[in-house]
């Protein structure tokens, strides 16, 4: 079963790669992930660890906290916090 932090990382990433317009795919790339793992963490089926969710900010240049935050994932579909520019 997903947690609801699981979840919320994974929609608040998913909102960032919309904004990017970038495919999963090429978002993969770009956070030096599979595709697939990428799938499942925007699914909320991953469980990452915290110094995950910290690199995966770093490569975005964001602040860790906002893939937290509930501002994306409360269906707005925008980011908490802007990072890599489209």
């Amino acid at each position: 079963m997903e947690g609801e932090l699981q979840v919320r990382v994974g929609k608040n990433l998913r909102a960032y790669r919309l904004k990017l317009g970038l495919s999963q795919e090429a978002f993969a790339d770009v956070l030096v992930f599979h595709r697939t793992y990428m799938g499942g963490i925007e699914r909320g089926e991953r469980n990452l660890t915290l110094r995950s969710v910290e690199r995966i900010a770093e490569r975005l240049g964001i602040d860790a906290i906002s893939l937290l935050l509930p501002s994306a994932a409360a269906g707005d579909g925008r980011p908490a916090e802007q990072g890599l520019s489209a």
